[in-house]
């Protein structure tokens, strides 16, 4: 894993030519997938609050390297301002899991899998916003 999350996140070091081939977008994209399709199991009364939460901050990540990555063209900073934001919900993603483990709407290794992969992202998205030039 490129603690960068350059790496294209098919496989292999070739170049980035879309935030699709950042290695940390599909990671974020793929955990995203498996929260979205959770909670859609989580009871009725929070599926406008908690469960419309996680999924739009999961998706979130996801967005915000999509909508930076296109911005960059025209400044590398404003990349790293949507990096920033990304990296924000990476963090509120893992207030929002405890949550779900503490209401009992997901397991312990559903909660142990969904921290870990959200910690691993917010450390691939310091690397890239340090490595971004």
């Amino acid at each position: 894993m490129s603690e960068d999350g350059r790496q294209n996140h098919r496989g292999g070091g070739s170049s980035v030519t879309s935030f699709e081939d950042l290695e940390v977008f599909g990671r974020a994209y793929r955990i995203s997938l498996e929260v979205h399709r959770a909670s859609l199991d989580f009871p009725t009364i929070e599926q406008y609050a908690l469960a419309d939460q996680i999924r739009r901050a999961s998706k979130g990540i996801c967005a915000n390297l999509a909508e930076g990555y296109a911005k960059q063209h025209g400044s590398k900073a404003e990349f790293k301002r949507f990096i920033l934001i990304a990296l924000g919900s990476a963090e509120e993603m893992r207030v929002w899991t405890r949550y779900c483990l503490d209401l009992g709407y997901i397991d312990e290794a559903t909660w142990r899998r969904w921290r870990d992969e959200y910690q691993a992202t917010a450390r691939m998205l310091q690397g890239l916003r340090k490595s971004w030039t």
